[in-house]
C-alpha cells in the first residue's frame, strides 16, 4: 500500500521529467519556416463548368459574384486573384457584364493593364451590341500602350455600335490620329479632310473646332518663327502682337487657350491630378 501511494508522484515526476528534455531537445533543433500559402483559390473554366453541370453562364455568374465579394479586402484589390479568377470567367463566357466592368475598374486601373484589356478585348469580340466594351479597350490602348492605329480602330467599332454617342467616339478617334502627326500642319490638314469628309452634322461642329483651334497653334507658331529671327528667344506670347506681327491672340474655340512652354507654343489641355505625365 505504501508504495503505490507514490505512484502518482513518481508518474508525474518522470512526465515532467520527459517535458523538459523534450523542450531542451528542441531548443537546439531548427525552427522550420511556417508553409506560406500563396494566392485565393481560383478553379479553372473546366472544372468550374463540371460543377455546375455543363451550364457555363450559370458557372460565370456565380463566379463573378465571389470575385466580387473576396476581391477586395478593406478597400485593397487583390489583383493577383483576380487576373486568375476574371480570366477564368472570361473563357466561360466573354459577354458577360459584370466581369468586363470589374476587370476594366480593378486590373486596367489596379496595375494590370495587360490583363484587363485581355478581358475587355474578348468582351469587345463577343458583345457585339455593346459600345462600351469597344470604347474601354480603345482607351486603354491609347493609354497604355500609345497603341493610336489599334485605340482608332476600336473607337471607329464603337462609334458604329453607338446609340447615342457615335460623334463623341469617332472625334475621339479622329484627334488621336492627328495627335499622332509630328507636324502640325499636316495634322490640320489631316482635320480639314475628316471635318470635311463627315456627314454627321454634330461631328462636323465637333471638328470644325478643332480645326480652328490648330490653326490657331499654326499661326501662332508661324508668328514665333518670324518673331525669333529678328528679336530671338520668344518669352510671351503677348510679344507677338506687341511687336505687330498678330493683331491678337487666336481665339481656342475650346476655351481652353495656348501656352508657351519650354520655348515651344503648345495647345492648353484639361489637368488632371496624377495622370498629366502618363
Amino acid at each position: 500500500m505504501g508504495s503505490r501511494a507514490y505512484l502518482p508522484l513518481v508518474l508525474a515526476l518522470l512526465g515532467f521529467g520527459l517535458f523538459s528534455a523534450a523542450s531542451q531537445w528542441r531548443t537546439q533543433v531548427a525552427e522550420q519556416a511556417a508553409p506560406v500559402i500563396e494566392g485565393r483559390v481560383v478553379i479553372a473554366a473546366p472544372v468550374l463548368l463540371v460543377l455546375f453541370g455543363g451550364d457555363r453562364f450559370l458557372a460565370a455568374n456565380l463566379e463573378t459574384m465571389r470575385l466580387a465579394a473576396t476581391g477586395v479586402d478593406w478597400g485593397q484589390a487583390d489583383t493577383g486573384y483576380l487576373v486568375r479568377a476574371q480570366r477564368e470567367v472570361a473563357k466561360l463566357n466573354a459577354c458577360h457584364e459584370d466581369n468586363y466592368y470589374l476587370a476594366n475598374g480593378l486590373l486596367t486601373w489596379g496595375g494590370a493593364d495587360r490583363q484587363g484589356t485581355e478581358v475587355l478585348r474578348r468582351a469587345m469580340a463577343c458583345r457585339f451590341w455593346d459600345e462600351l466594351p469597344a470604347f474601354f479597350y480603345g482607351f486603354n490602348q491609347w493609354f497604355f500602350n500609345k497603341d493610336i492605329a489599334e485605340a482608332s480602330r476600336a473607337l471607329d467599332l464603337a462609334a458604329q455600335r453607338a446609340t447615342g454617342n457615335a460623334a463623341g467616339f469617332r472625334k475621339l478617334a479622329v484627334m488621336l490620329q492627328a495627335e499622332s502627326f509630328s507636324d502640325e500642319k499636316l495634322a490640320l490638314s489631316y482635320l480639314i479632310q475628316q471635318r470635311d469628309a463627315a456627314s454627321e452634322p454634330k461631328l462636323r461642329d465637333m471638328l470644325d473646332k478643332r480645326v480652328v483651334r490648330l490653326q490657331g497653334l499654326v499661326a501662332l507658331r508661324e508668328a514665333q518663327r518670324q518673331f525669333e529671327a529678328k528679336h530671338g528667344v520668344l518669352s510671351a506670347l503677348e510679344q507677338l502682337v506687341e511687336s505687330g506681327l498678330l493683331s491678337t491672340l487666336p481665339e481656342d474655340p475650346l476655351r481652353l487657350g495656348y501656352e508657351l512652354r519650354g520655348g515651344q507654343i503648345i495647345l492648353k489641355k484639361l489637368k488632371i491630378a496624377g495622370m498629366e505625365d502618363q
